[in-house]
């Protein structure tokens, strides 16, 4: 089929052709492998099946990058091979055109396919609902530890305003700003700043999951833009809470602070920071420790 804008018409074009629809459980790669499920529909079946692939015209003008599974292969009445489709996400389809498109009935589809055997689909939109629920549980999470004054903002930084999938990013970045020439007016000491934002950036290192989200990098780079001095003497200072000390043991174990300004700590503050990671640090807090990135290192 030559190339051009993938449509639900010329989709039922190829399928109007067909002699049998092979669907394989694997990537393109993967088809001819013996353990590779697959079913084989004919007859009306590719009927119902054209419905159930049926797809927003025009296509997202864009392609993933992964192989896509499962697979399929469209024969015509010859049982010669004339197209072959591939599911990206359980929600678009290659193959059709110029880009993938969005499926209009991705949860059917996923459906009928578990009803023919192959449930990997299905399997695989399982997980992703879980992932999903639990990326949004720890984004609320990371929003209730917003100092008061910013929460509004911190919202918009997890889902900013707009429906336009396309211009998403851009609106994460304009919120990202937004948020960072709050912070100061709403928190113009120096001191108090520093302590409020280290203990926003602790809400991450109690994390299961691991790993800091772009809007955990919100609020660490805020941390790295203050005068370091101002940092270390927030910390000396005051009498730093849990989860101060859980938001600076990550900041000085941060590449960008550790290249700018190294690994030594001055004291108290390195001992009180070693004293809180032994008595209840997280396990990348302790191997930190273990790697010397409060100091020299240590058994803990």
């Amino acid at each position: 089929m030559d190339e051009g804008a993938p449509t639900t018409a010329r989709l039922r074009d190829v399928l109007e052709r067909a002699g049998r629809v092979v669907i394989a459980e694997g990537s393109p790669a993967d088809v001819d492998r013996a353990d590779v499920a697959r079913t084989v529909v004919t007859g009306t079946g590719i009927a119902d099946l054209s419905r159930l692939l049926a797809i927003v015209d025009g296509g997202t003008g864009d392609r993933c990058r992964c192989d896509g599974r499962p697979t399929i292969m469209v024969h015509d009445v010859d049982d010669q091979l004339i197209a072959c489709w591939t599911l990206h996400h359980r929600s678009g389809l290659r193959g059709v055109g110029d880009s993938d498109a969005d499926l209009r009935h991705g949860p059917a589809l996923t459906e009928w396919l578990a009803e023919q055997g192959l449930t990997a689909s299905r399997e695989a939109q399982a997980r992703l609902a879980a992932q999903r629920a639990e990326e949004d549980r720890r984004q609320l999470r990371w929003v209730q530890a917003a100092p008061a004054g910013l929460r509004e903002a911190a919202m918009d930084v997890c889902d900013p305003p707009g429906r336009d999938p396309r211009t998403r990013s851009d609106r994460l970045r304009a919120a990202t700003v937004r948020l960072t020439r709050l912070v100061p007016r709403v928190y113009p000491d120096g001191v108090e700043r520093v302590l409020v934002l280290l203990a926003w950036a602790g809400a991450a290192a109690r994390e299961p999951t691991g790993g800091l989200k772009w809007y955990d990098l919100a609020v660490q780079q805020q941390l790295l833009a203050e005068d370091p001095g101002l940092v270390l003497t927030a910390l000396t200072t005051h009498s730093p809470s849990p989860a101060q000390l859980d938001g600076a043991a990550q900041l000085f174990a941060s590449l960008e602070w550790t290249g700018a300004h190294g690994r030594q700590l001055p004291e108290p503050l390195r001992s009180t920071l070693i004293g809180h990671i032994r008595a209840g640090g997280t396990e990348p807090m302790r191997f930190c420790l273990r790697h010397g990135y409060y100091g020299a290192g240590r058994s803990v």
